[in-house]
């Protein structure tokens, strides 16, 4: 399977140090080489780097993990491919508008026979490349489009929509996600995924894919919270929270809520 990383914050953060560890899976401490992508929030703008390169071997990846660049919302995926060929229109963050807002999309699993795609002369997203992963990413996005034509729901409002979507698209296979509109961000596990909250007070925390330590506390503010969402720890040093099976959960500045 695939491997999923993301960033959620109250400050514009950088993501470098968990990137430092999370690219190594690419190819050098896991088998997952058939490309990689990331996307950082910048304001209303989405900034996206795809590469099919192993990450591990990506000249990009090395330009991300030393290119401070601060986000209040990042997600990153490393893909093994399970349907469909190695190429940059299979490969993940997925973004389309929705709203008015840029919306990305990672996951890892697999979903077979998914046919419940809308095939009407209406529908609004399309796949652009040929994975389970796109397809379901736009099938959720015309549910939300559909069931809120009037625009952007309020937080609650939206968090029980997406509980619905993801429930019925669960019945397709294995579905771990990461999907944010630069605001917010959802984590659903449906096998496996973990989170930790770093905030005051910090300490310091040391990489498992690269004997690589940094010290918080030298870095950051007391008013800083930063969650880092991953398919696996990327410390060994810190206390991450293990996701239970079909938990969704809503992170925003920082935090994770459960409606």
């Amino acid at each position: 399977m695939c491997q999923l990383l993301g960033m959620n914050c109250n400050i514009p953060t950088d993501i470098c140090f968990s990137f430092s560890g999370f690219h190594q899976r690419g190819g050098r401490t896991d088998e997952h080489v058939d490309g990689w992508g990331i996307a950082f929030y910048e304001g209303v703008g989405c900034r996206v780097y795809l590469d099919t390169k192993p990450a591990a071997e990506s000249p990009v990846a090395t330009m991300v993990r030393d290119y401070p660049i601060r986000s209040l919302n990042v997600i990153a995926h490393i893909r093994k491919a399970t349907v469909s060929s190695v190429a940059l229109e299979n490969t993940h963050p997925f973004v389309r508008e929705l709203w008015g807002r840029y919306w990305t999309f990672a996951h890892n699993g697999t979903l077979s026979n998914l046919d419940c795609a809308p095939e009407d002369s209406n529908r609004r997203y399309s796949p652009v490349g040929r994975t389970d992963s796109e397809y379901a990413f736009c099938y959720l996005l015309e549910m939300l489009h559909r069931r809120f034509p009037a625009g952007e729901p309020d937080e609650a409002a939206l968090y029980k929509a997406m509980v619905g979507i993801t429930t019925e698209l669960c019945t397709y296979g294995t579905f771990n996600f990461l999907l944010s509109n630069g605001n917010l961000l959802f984590a659903h596990c449906a096998t496996k995924l973990a989170y930790v909250v770093r905030e005051a007070p910090f300490a310091e925390a040391h990489l498992v894919d690269e004997d690589y330590s940094v010290d918080f506390r030298s870095v950051t503010t007391p008013q800083d919270r930063v969650a880092i969402i991953a398919t696996v720890p990327l410390t060994d040093n810190e206390p991450w929270r293990t996701m239970r099976a079909s938990e969704l959960l809503l992170f925003r500045n920082g935090q994770p809520l459960e409606y």
